[in-house]
């Protein structure tokens, strides 16, 4: 079984189980602190930055894109309609564009700032980065939340899948950073019916399960989180 060193509430983690799972593969996994910066963990990735893959023969396979494509030449080519990246080179540029869009602009303008404000900093030191909240930073996230539901919402609307006609990388992506504010409780989902249907066929996928049952001390999920009926 492979090793991923992960936290719960990153997306670009969620983003790789999610990967692994649509392929029938577990993963062992272990919950990683990366401001904590620990010894053991820095000799398998220096940059000190999750996801990590310890793959076969305890080779260190660092950053979720990175593990996507590693996953796509080793397993996903093999799978034929199950496959998770496109054969036509065009069908791929478009998923490899909204898989950065949700793990790099969506985490840079949301994601990233509601957990950090509202999750780790109580579990950070002060020399860490930990302190109280910073209510301007959450201010800032969500009022850009608005914009990638919507945006989310017209590709539902328009598509099969996010991408195209087939699940895909970029609906792995989506769901990875959504279902991080879906935990903290950040979506009004009636507002975005196409986004919302879209999400609920997700959230019935069997490589959602085990992200339906994180939990990070100290923050409930939504009450409708696990519900597949929300």
């Amino acid at each position: 079984m492979l090793t991923l060193f992960h936290h719960p509430l990153y997306a670009s983690c969620r983003y790789v189980r999610i990967a692994f799972g649509e392929y029938g593969e577990e993963l062992a996994l272990i919950e990683e602190r990366p401001w904590q910066r620990r010894k053991e963990f820095l000799s398998l990735n220096p940059a000190g930055t999750i996801p990590v893959l310890l793959a076969e023969g305890d080779h260190a396979i660092t950053g979720a894109t990175v593990i996507s494509e590693y996953l796509d030449e080793t397993r996903g080519a093999f799978q034929r309609s199950r496959r998770l990246m496109a054969e036509d080179p065009i069908q791929r540029a478009e998923i490899r564009r909204l898989v950065d869009w949700y793990l790099v602009k969506t985490d840079g303008d949301v994601t990233r700032h509601l957990v950090r404000e509202r999750a780790l900093k109580p579990l950070m030191a002060g020399a860490q980065g930990g302190g109280s909240p910073d209510s301007a930073a959450i201010r800032a996230a969500r009022a850009n939340v608005r914009q990638h539901l919507k945006y989310t919402n017209w590709l539902a609307a328009t598509r099969d899948w996010l991408a195209g006609p087939r699940f895909s990388y970029a609906d792995a992506a989506a769901a990875a950073s959504l279902s991080i504010l879906d935990y903290l409780g950040e979506i009004e989902w009636r507002e975005y019916e196409a986004a919302r249907d879209w999400y609920s066929r997700m959230k019935s996928r069997p490589s959602f399960r085990s992200l339906l049952s994180d939990r990070v001390r100290g923050l409930s999920p939504a009450s409708h989180y696990a519900d597949l009926d929300f």
